[in-house]
């Protein structure tokens, strides 16, 4: 008579685990095996779909599978945001967002996503330039100029922002925070819209990201007064920081980047930072961003993810700051 012997516990358990990650290795080796769906949560045109077309026409170059571009502007961001929070998790529908992920929920009431429990962190794309862009027209042509007029007439000084509680808004309120000055707030729908509208003189000032609003500046249609980062933006060289201009604590960073349901797979994660960075590698990608006015950045997933974490919370801290009503 044969006996068989039964495997002890913890070995059912090692060979289940095996099994799992072997699967899950799996899982990022073979994506993608169909067309991958990137949605953008803001209009055409934007600083936040220009980066994203940019870098994924090279991933898609790379891994041989279409790469759609979906913008889904509206809900101030978030409708299409909830779209991929509610997504399935198999690395097929993605999130291309700005630091505005983290913003957004910090002052409107009822957003239904959690920027850190709804979403994994893939990767920065790039940081953007905000600058701070008036018309020729209003014969304004320094920062201190523009404070100076706004202190003067409080409350007269009109600013867009491509949404509420975005980052070109929280660029502002911050800049007019550490300026000392008090305005109206024009929000629009995004970007292309701000712009229009500043550039007719209607809206006096817009904290523009680059992309959309470089090729004005370069053909005089707009001034740039000054750019919200730590230090000078390389697509802008001549332009001061409003630190360099006199106005401590009013630097904000703004960054463009790649999002996951939160419960994809580890594997695929790993695999579209990957390949996504590979791509912001590409002296072509980057001589395209550099025309834009950005500069590629890269974080690891769990940095990323820190990133988000810690921005969300200072988020909050601003807008109670700046006076934000939840809306």
């Amino acid at each position: 008579m044969r006996y068989r012997m039964a495997l002890p516990a913890w070995c059912t358990a090692l060979a289940t685990v095996t099994a799992i990650v072997t699967a899950d290795l799996a899982l990022g080796q073979s994506w993608p095996t169909k067309p991958v769906r990137v949605i953008v949560p803001f209009s055409p045109g934007s600083a936040t779909d220009l980066v994203p077309r940019t870098v994924f026409d090279q991933v898609a170059a790379q891994v041989g599978q279409t790469i759609i571009i979906d913008n889904r502007a509206g809900g101030g961001t978030t409708v299409g945001t909830g779209t991929v929070a509610r997504a399935e998790p198999d690395g097929y529908t993605l999130l291309a967002h700005s630091n505005g992920l983290v913003t957004t929920p910090a002052i409107q009431a009822n957003v239904p996503y959690d920027p850190v429990a709804d979403f994994a962190a893939i990767t920065p794309l790039a940081v953007v330039p905000m600058v701070l862009v008036i018309s020729p027209e209003k014969r304004i042509t320094t920062l201190k100029q523009l404070v100076d007029l706004a202190r003067a007439k409080p409350g007269t000084l009109n600013y867009a922002a491509a949404g509420i509680g975005t980052p070109p808004h929280l660029t502002m309120e911050r800049f007019r925070i550490a300026a000392g000055f008090t305005g109206q707030l024009v929000p629009f729908r995004g970007a292309p819209e701000a712009l229009t509208e500043v550039l007719a003189g209607r809206v006096d000032v817009y904290f523009a990201p680059a992309p959309p609003a470089i090729e004005f500046i370069r053909d005089g249609k707009l001034l740039a007064l000054a750019v919200s980062s730590v230090k000078r933006a390389a697509a802008l060289p001549d332009v001061p920081t409003t630190l360099e201009s006199g106005f401590p604590d009013s630097d904000f960073d703004f960054w463009v980047g790649m999002f996951a349901p939160k419960q994809t797979p580890r594997s695929i994660v790993a695999r579209i930072h990957a390949e996504t960075v590979k791509a912001l590698q590409n002296p072509s990608v980057v001589a395209k961003l550099a025309n834009l006015g950005t500069e590629p950045m890269t974080m690891s997933p769990d940095d990323f993810d820190a990133r988000v974490a810690k921005e969300a919370r200072i988020a909050v801290e601003l807008a109670r700051a700046a006076k934000i009503p939840l809306q």
